[in-house]
């Protein structure tokens, strides 16, 4: 009797190591272009905190997608997690919105 074939519906593709490696890589240059943009003029415009927090979140979508297999997961689980994400994200926004004003004058 085989012991794979009852798990043979179950199964789903994996990354491979060659894109392990092109997803670190690119987490690797994100973070490098974080630290470029802290370190340099770039720092005291308007820009420099979206930017970081574009960053930022980028770098969370690939580790979340990749090493934590999310997007090879069945869609019940990406629903699961995505949904309660962008519940999150949209009170952080408004709660930005809501409280600009009282932003600290520097």
């Amino acid at each position: 009797m085989n012991d794979h074939a009852p798990h043979a519906d179950h199964e789903h593709e994996h990354p491979t190591w060659k894109q392990y490696k092109w997803v670190a890589l690119w987490l690797t240059l994100i973070t490098a272009a974080e630290v470029w943009i802290y370190y340099t003029p770039f720092a005291s415009t308007s820009g420099y905190v979206p930017t970081l927090l574009l960053f930022s979140a980028t770098k969370f979508a690939i580790v979340v997608m990749f090493y934590m297999h999310l997007k090879y997961d069945h869609k019940i689980f990406r629903a699961l997690f995505t949904g309660p994400l962008i519940i999150a994200m949209c009170t952080l926004l408004a709660f930005f919105a809501l409280f600009s004003h009282r932003a600290i004058p520097q």
